[in-house]
């Protein structure tokens, strides 16, 4: 096992990831930015080292700054948490041709993983069902682009396939707008992510976002956590997750998880990865892979009793997975809201200083965040603030519970989304279960209109 992790993130995630180190007797390096040198995870580390100005493109991007940060302070392996570089195959390489090991995949499954159109590929020799849509990238002469989508029928969706966050995407309904609309996708793919290449898929008109953890080590053992329904999203980014996902049968969840174990066997993966689908008319189409830890990794966590971050640990440091798929017990119901600085309804960040902090309490009650009385929150990166998660026997119990946790949260100083998470605990289509993707936004929409 390791004697010292450096953290290569920031935030709620860079404290979870201490917590982990610390109870398995492992010292913690936090790197850190100007912006965040008094940051509760900073002020709990071993050791920190600052590596730059508050943009993260100067600090947390920072590869150079980064290794030599663990070069100083003799860390054996570095964690990306999720976001910045997690999924960076380049960082992943460079970190481990620097003498450290990286805590998550090989660089050689993140690239294949990275790309959408190889990720796809991977997926339907592993027998694990896609979206229906071009074989890769889609031709170059316009004649033939358009006879493609009338093979797939509109509407489509053009995806950078570098792309990730939810931005590089296109919807189209018309030939007309077509040939344009693929254009403008290359462009923003090569600015955003300095890969131009494209895809074309089926646009699902109302599918849910339901995902599967999974975990592997290098002795080719794979095992399955179970589901979680991300569905309840804006602009793409999710803003509550649960686990299991409602309205799904046993046969399907099995069915799904033992392809996406094969899968993991087939692309010789290594660490923990979430493979996401869209799920719509009792059918699932794989979209992507992510080679990370997720932000909603605590719902399943409190699901199965696994802590995911300590086994990401001790897969990196060689050990074998300590359980077997027949040992994943999914017992009971978690939900999780992600709190963010920003208002409720527009979403426009809302930093600055927390005046009145108060977190609740209660059984089945975990709260995962680095804020505290007299943070402040900087505005240079994600408006993530904490997750509170609330877990019950039953969906409707933690559901209950997590509106009374809502209801005693306080964050004062700043605008949050607190109100808009009360008002979904209430939501008669959200309690139902199996809301779609689109439901969120329609439902601002419709209350906009009124």
């Amino acid at each position: 096992m390791f004697e010292k992790i450096l953290i290569a993130n920031r935030g709620e995630i860079a404290l979870r990831i201490q917590r982990a180190c610390r109870e398995l007797g492992i010292k913690t390096v936090v790197v850190h930015s100007e912006a965040d040198a008094d940051a509760k995870y900073v002020r709990l580390a071993d050791e920190s080292v600052c590596i730059g100005p508050a943009p993260s493109s100067h600090s947390y991007m920072n590869v150079p700054a980064i290794i030599s940060a663990a070069e100083v302070t003799d860390a054996q392996a570095i964690h990306p948490g999720y976001g910045f570089l997690s999924e960076n195959a380049d960082f992943a390489e460079r970190v481990e041709k620097s003498g450290f090991v990286f805590i998550g995949p090989r660089p050689e499954t993140i690239r294949l993983m990275g790309d959408k159109i190889s990720a796809k590929a991977a997926m339907k020799r592993a027998g694990v069902p896609c979206v229906p849509g071009s074989e890769g990238a889609p031709p170059e002469a316009p004649e033939e682009i358009v006879k493609l989508v009338q093979t797939i029928g509109y509407p489509v969706i053009i995806k950078a396939a570098g792309g990730g966050g939810g931005r590089g995407m296109r919807v189209v309904q018309t030939e007309a707008a077509l040939l344009n609309a693929i254009s403008m996708t290359r462009t923003e793919a090569q600015n955003a992510f300095g890969n131009p290449n494209v895809y074309i898929e089926k646009f699902l008109e109302n599918p849910r976002h339901i995902e599967i953890q999974v975990l592997a080590d290098e002795h080719r053992n794979a095992v399955s956590l179970g589901d979680r329904d991300c569905s309840t999203q804006r602009r793409h980014q999710k803003l509550i997750e649960e686990a299991p996902a409602p309205l799904l049968t046993e046969r399907q969840r099995v069915k799904m998880s033992l392809r996406c174990i094969e899968a993991c066997r087939k692309i010789n993966y290594r660490g923990a990865g979430t493979f996401e689908f869209l799920y719509e008319k009792n059918e699932f189409y794989f979209i992507e892979m992510n080679t990370r830890l997720q932000v909603e990794h605590p719902v399943t966590e409190m699901i199965t009793g696994i802590d995911i971050v300590q086994t990401q640990i001790r897969i990196a440091a060689g050990e074998r997975l300590a359980f077997k798929q027949r040992d994943i017990v999914l017992k009971g119901h978690a939900v999780e809201c992600r709190i963010n600085a920003e208002d409720p309804y527009k979403f426009t960040p809302s930093p600055g200083r927390i005046t009145s902090y108060h977190t609740p309490g209660g059984p089945g009650i975990r709260i995962d965040s680095h804020a505290y009385n007299n943070y402040l929150v900087p505005p240079h990166y994600d408006s993530m603030i904490g997750k509170l998660i609330a877990y019950g026997d039953t969906r409707q119990q933690a559901i209950a519970r997590m509106r009374i946790a809502l209801s005693e949260t306080v964050v004062e100083g700043i605008r949050t989304n607190i109100p808009l998470h009360r008002e979904m605990m209430l939501d008669a289509a959200f309690l139902r279960g199996g809301t779609s993707i689109h439901y969120l936004e329609q439902k601002l929409a419709n209350s906009k209109a009124q």
